[in-house]
């Protein structure tokens, strides 16, 4: 007997090692199917509280929806309690019978609600289902009648508000003084400014011949403007598109005295920037061009910058004298907005200051020096306050103002972390506010009478992951740093103006978002949401895995999550792909729960193991040495830490096949995972690359050279130029062994697609298999055909990864199943590929 019970565990062992050896080759595409962006819209509603604070006392209201529904909630933290601003099946019924639309509980569509009078009162508008008549016609329009109300929180009274005319919004042109009397702007490169009858009148009718506006400035010209003088991508026009607009009123970038009598800009001369270029090929009737200016690394063509200061009175302006290095950045700093005005028709951007008073600084183009320096209005001069220098790049955040700038608070990573520093008015130091081996992110608020900095910050807490951020206060003199929203998970506070209250969001990937008040002191006040999830998890939805391990030096910690696929089977071998995006500026790695799931969750469920983790030279939210560990090393820095991750995971996991290892990433890692590739080409077998910077030489200055480096000569004369020198992706063409896919939208403004076609070009000349998908009219993010790019890569990860060789149909019939047959003629029910909102185009090698 004991033989035979030896003998059956020797077959159990054989036939545990036999499954763990077969691999999985078929990749399950409906389970990605099921956890498209279509999809996820009903499954994941709200995460967190998001606090409108009002401006008449400490209480707010949010909204949180469910898979009940929508709810409104007004929350008094003084009285510490939480209620319904109305009960939604009485005022379904009440809105019902008064526009004759039927509404239920669980339906209740209402928007823009903000609240008026006394704080007691709510307004709201809700669409009913007539349809507006077309104006001298007979024929209805698209667009919904839309019904006006108020409500009384205290005893429920709903009223209609007949003839009520809804404020227009505030055009994006017009810069409002904070007394609203003066609203300037910008036409045929130059600024003017209308009074306040004059602005009502546009908001009605913008041709209106009857508006009467006044020239601020008459000396502007084309890439010497007053408004629009940026040189990173453009402003999105093409040329037929700018003569269009040529004569419209356009936005500047202004900065108001809190008093209205004066404000700040900086204006850029890029006359001598040289051009760049993006053809839209499939632009109606014919292809368009889109001409912008663009500065690369090492061009002497640099934007000239300067600092001027109007004053309403007079109308006239002044250049101050800020001269200090060649090539220098200008940036003012704009004051803090208030939390209780969010709900604002509009909110006008102040300087940081006062109003005789306001903060600027001034960058040297290698980014070693910052001076943070004040103006004083009617002083042409530029008083330097506080001088940082590094070897690497300064970094720097907002100042923060004592009083009225008696004080300053100033963000520096001058002793390797990132602390607090506080220095009298004229800019000397009197102490250190925090010191430690963590990381201070934001000031968040500032009590000047009790003398109390209220700040984010990560790191700081013994054996939590350090990409956590808690909210935390400390004295001005630095003693009584206090932990306010303790516990092991990612944090975010919404603070009220009054600094007595916060709203605590937090999670981890691995748990379900909450939300929870506090008070100032850190005292627990009251539960207030948790996330709905019942209905992810009830399509299969598991949480992924969070794990660490050593860099490349077996020193350093790394933190990533892994992504299994939901039906994951630990007797089978899966292959590994890499998310990645190698910084510097972040890291694609997920901290808290989030309801993107396209790169990572939704691949793994195609049968990969999808794994995110950090590298060296990646985040800024850890020492000042982790984060420019890449500076002067742009390609290869971060690649040996994502290889020694994929083998110590190989090595602690046996479902792991080490044999078949892809990468993905967009942008800064499309660019990191082509480089993969070609640097490690028998390691990395498959990559996805879209839209990399994959030439430094030939993206924006700021980026490459900050991040890589850019050396500053000044010659016997004295004269100062810069040599920029990198190593690229298409130098290494010649090493690639294994499939790779490129893309890129072709009037990328961001990541040039000349980026890619540099690639393509060193790929054909070394006699190199790959692919390429191109997507027409899209830009950096991809817009509408996200989509259709996500089946293409889940095609490419199943062939070349997972090894799945059975024929894909012509059609995407995941995404065809998603479009609803309307009967109309033939080819017209299809909605636009991909169902995603486009992404904020990037200027910094974003992910």
């Amino acid at each position: 007997m004991p033989r035979l019970i030896i003998l059956l565990h020797l077959l159990a062992a054989a036939f545990i090692g036999y499954t763990q050896s077969i691999p999985a080759t078929r990749a399950n595409f409906q389970a990605a199917a099921r956890f498209s962006p279509k999809k996820l819209e009903k499954m994941i509603f709200t995460t967190q509280v998001d606090a409108h604070w009002l401006k008449k006392s400490t209480r707010f209201w949010y909204m949180y929806e469910t898979t009940e529904g929508k709810k409104w909630y007004i929350v008094d933290p003084a009285k510490a309690e939480k209620k319904a601003m109305f009960d939604n099946d009485k005022l379904a019924a009440a809105i019902s019978r008064i526009i004759k639309d039927p509404f239920d509980a669980k339906h209740l569509g209402l928007d823009s609600l903000r609240f008026i009078k006394d704080e007691n009162w709510i307004q709201f508008e809700v669409k009913s289902s007539e349809s507006l008549r077309k104006k001298n016609s007979t024929k209805d329009s698209t667009a919904k009648r839309i019904i006006y109300f108020e409500y009384n929180l205290l005893d429920g009274t709903l009223n209609e508000l007949t003839g009520y005319k809804k404020p227009k919004h505030k055009p994006n042109w017009a810069s409002i003084s904070p007394d609203s009397n003066t609203i300037v702007f910008g036409r045929h490169f130059n600024l003017y400014w209308m009074d306040r009858a004059n602005y009502e009148k546009a908001l009605q009718n913008e041709d209106d011949s009857t508006i009467v506006e006044h020239a601020l400035t008459t000396d502007g010209m084309e890439d010497y403007s007053y408004h629009g003088s940026g040189v990173l991508g453009g402003g999105g026009e093409n040329n037929v598109e700018k003569e269009k607009n040529k004569n419209k009123r356009k936005p500047a970038q202004l900065f108001w005295s809190p008093d209205s009598k004066h404000f700040a800009m900086s204006r850029a001369d890029v006359r001598k920037v040289r051009d760049l270029w993006v053809i839209n090929s499939i632009a109606d009737p014919r292809p368009t061009l889109e001409t912008y200016k663009y500065m690369m690394p090492g061009e002497k063509e640099a934007p000239i910058q300067q600092l001027l200061v109007f004053d309403l009175a007079s109308h006239t302006h002044q250049a101050i004298n800020v001269g200090e290095f060649k090539d220098q950045d200008l940036a003012i700093w704009s004051a803090p907005t208030k939390e209780s005005s969010r709900d604002d028709d509009y909110r006008t951007q102040l300087w940081l200051g006062t109003s005789g008073k306001f903060y600027f600084t001034r960058t040297s183009r290698d980014l070693h020096r910052i001076d943070v320096c004040s103006i004083n209005i009617g002083d042409t001069l530029t008083h330097s306050l506080i001088q940082e220098s590094l070897n690497t790049y300064v970094e720097i955040r907002r100042l923060g103002l004592v009083g009225e700038g008696h004080e300053l608070i100033e963000w520096s990573e001058s002793d390797g972390w990132a602390h607090f520093y506080l220095y009298d008015g004229s800019g000397k130091l009197k102490n250190q506010i925090t010191s430690g081996a963590f990381h201070c992110e934001d000031i968040v608020d500032i009590d000047d009478k009790k003398r109390i900095l209220y700040f984010t910050a990560s790191g700081r807490e013994p054996g939590e992951n350090p990409y956590y951020l808690h909210l935390y206060k400390v004295n001005l003199d630095g003693s009584g740093l206090t932990l306010l929203d303790g516990g092991d998970f990612d944090h975010g506070a919404s603070m009220d103006d009054e600094q007595q209250f916060f709203v605590d969001n937090f999670s981890r990937v691995n748990t379900i978002p909450k939300s929870v008040l506090y008070n100032s002191s850190g005292h627990k006040i009251m539960d207030l949401e948790t996330a709905d999830l019942s209905s992810l998890f009830a399509a299969g939805y598991k949480f992924p895995q969070p794990f660490t391990l050593k860099a490349d030096d077996g020193i350093t910690d790394l933190y990533g999550v892994m992504y299994k696929p939901f039906n994951f089977d630990s007797t089978k071998k899966y292959p590994l792909m890499e998310y990645v995006y190698p910084g510097p500026q972040t890291e694609a790695v997920n901290a808290s729960f989030g309801r993107s799931m396209d790169r990572i969750d939704r691949l793994a469920q195609l049968g990969i193991i999808v794994i995110t983790v950090g590298n060296r030279g990646g985040s800024p939210s850890r020492s000042k040495w982790y984060h420019n560990y890449g500076y002067g090393n742009l390609r290869d820095y971060g690649l040996a830490d994502k290889k020694t991750a994929a083998e110590q995971l190989a090595d602690r996991y046996p479902f792991i096949d080490i044999d078949r290892v892809g990468i993905y990433g967009h942008s800064g890692g499309g660019f990191m995972s082509t480089a993969a590739m070609l640097v490690y080409p028998d390691f990395f077998k498959v990559a996805v690359s879209s839209s990399g910077n994959h030439d430094n030489a030939i993206y924006n200055r700021w980026w490459s050279e900050k991040h890589h480096g850019v050396k500053e000569i000044v010659g016997d004369k004295g004269d100062t130029s810069f040599q920029y020198s990198i190593e690229k992706n298409p130098d290494l063409a010649k090493n690639l062994k294994g499939h790779l896919m490129l893309t890129t939208g072709d009037i990328d403004n961001n990541v040039h697609p000349g980026n890619t076609i540099r690639v393509i070009n060193a790929l054909i000349k070394a006699n190199k298999r790959f692919d390429l998908v191109l997507l027409p009219g899209q830009r950096h993010g991809y817009g509408d055909m996200q989509e259709y790019f996500f089946w293409r890569m889940a095609d490419y990860f199943s062939r070349y990864l997972i090894g799945d060789e059975s024929a894909r149909p012509i059609d995407i019939e995941e995404m065809d199943r998603e479009i609803p047959l309307t009967g109309e003629k033939a080819g017209s029910n299809r909605e636009p590929l991909g169902m995603a909102p486009d992404e904020e185009d990037e200027d910094d090698g974003g992910y």
